[in-house]
């Protein structure tokens, strides 16, 4: 087992490798001047020219890659400032640091927070920025999954238990309808519906994020109305996915023999239901669930700007209007962070179940 997570670990650290370069290249070959989106365009030479050199511009591409590398992982090696045990980074670009050990008289290796650099427009670490709009974006993840998960398998054992019949056929076309769905459009579609047409008796707002400013003045409290539109639109997509897979796994168990051998036993129907064929229809479902988190951390870009809700589709969108290079990275980067990790913690997971995936 050991082995197996080894393999898993050392497998997401490539893969994160990989991100990190396409990154890099990507944002480094548009046609924008970081310089002049940071000091405008009638900016001299001289100013573009000391900015460029202060954010390593100046250098080569494959220079400023490694230094990208060596601002973002936690052992890098810098220039020593200071031979006290604690050493201090720029306070302009990065953050405190512990060194481990001298490399040379001028150099040292260290460990550090990942520096994601800061931001062109507000000049605001990009962790900092990161920091704050993340909770929203996992709230929003979590409380989605959460009602995808409890009506999608509900949905699921219906249309199982009601195989053929007119609810069966309701469920499947709404399923599909619901996966082919596009979240931009459902965001508004499902604020227009809701939040304005409907609102005398929904009491929903069109737009808000989890936190909202008091009209007394007495600062800010969370709002969890709020949340509910922005969690339905985009749990529709993961919920049409999950009462499928529940409903063809749901038939699978029940042809099974061990139900046969239930029924003849005389067991209630619903202890057959929920203790045994629910129970060994889930994987499938546990499998989906756990990957649609990890895309709901991604994906909820085009449903977090309609709402407005404060996460980390705001700040990607607000980057790109501003073509804040930093900022982008850095969530891109984040976004790609927590993928990786969820598909290993799930390998692993899936490898501890059944020692078979092991051998793989």
């Amino acid at each position: 087992m050991i082995k197996y997570i080894i393999k898993r670990l050392i497998y997401g650290i490539l893969v994160l490798l990989g991100v990190v370069t396409i990154i890099f290249l990507l944002f480094n070959v548009l046609p924008a001047d970081p310089a002049r989106m940071i000091l405008g365009q009638r900016a001299d030479i001289s100013s573009v020219e000391a900015i460029n050199k202060d954010l390593g511009l100046d250098k080569p591409l494959i220079t400023q890659y490694v230094n990208y590398l060596n601002d973002l992982s936690p052992l890098s090696i810098h220039n020593v400032i200071d031979s006290a045990n604690y050493w201090y980074f720029d306070k302009n670009k990065y953050s405190s640091g512990k060194v481990l050990f001298k490399i040379t008289k001028s150099y040292s290796l260290f460990i550090k927070k990942p520096y994601l650099r800061r931001s062109y427009q507000s000049k605001r670490l990009v962790t900092d920025i990161i920091n704050e709009a993340l909770p929203a974006t996992t709230i929003l993840a979590i409380a989605s999954i959460i009602f995808a998960l409890i009506l999608g398998v509900l949905l699921g054992i219906v249309s199982a238990l009601k195989k053929d019949t007119f609810i069966d056929k309701i469920i499947t076309v709404v399923s599909v309808l619901g996966m082919s769905l596009p979240s931009f459009f459902a965001a508004i579609i499902i604020s227009w519906l809701f939040a304005y047409v409907l609102h005398n008796y929904t009491g929903l707002n069109m737009v808000g994020s989890l936190y909202t400013i008091d009209d007394l003045g007495r600062g800010e409290y969370i709002n969890l109305k709020n949340l509910i539109l922005p969690a339905f639109t985009l749990g529709i997509r993961p919920l049409a996915v999950i009462s499928e897979l529940t409903r063809s796994s749901m038939l699978d168990v029940l042809s099974q023999d061990y139900i046969r051998t239930a029924k003849a036993k005389g067991l209630s129907y619903l202890k057959i239901i929920f203790k045994h064929a629910l129970r060994n229809s889930l994987n499938p479902v546990v499998t989906a669930a756990s990957g649609w988190f990890a895309s709901l951390m991604a994906g909820a870009v085009f449903v977090e700007y309609v709402f407005d809700w404060k996460g980390l589709g705001v700040v990607i969108v607000d980057a790109l209007d501003k073509y804040d290079f930093p900022v982008l990275m850095g969530t891109v980067l984040v976004i790609s962070i927590i993928l990786v990790f969820i598909n290993i913690f799930v390998d692993i997971i899936y490898g501890y179940l059944d020692p078979r995936i092991r051998l793989k």
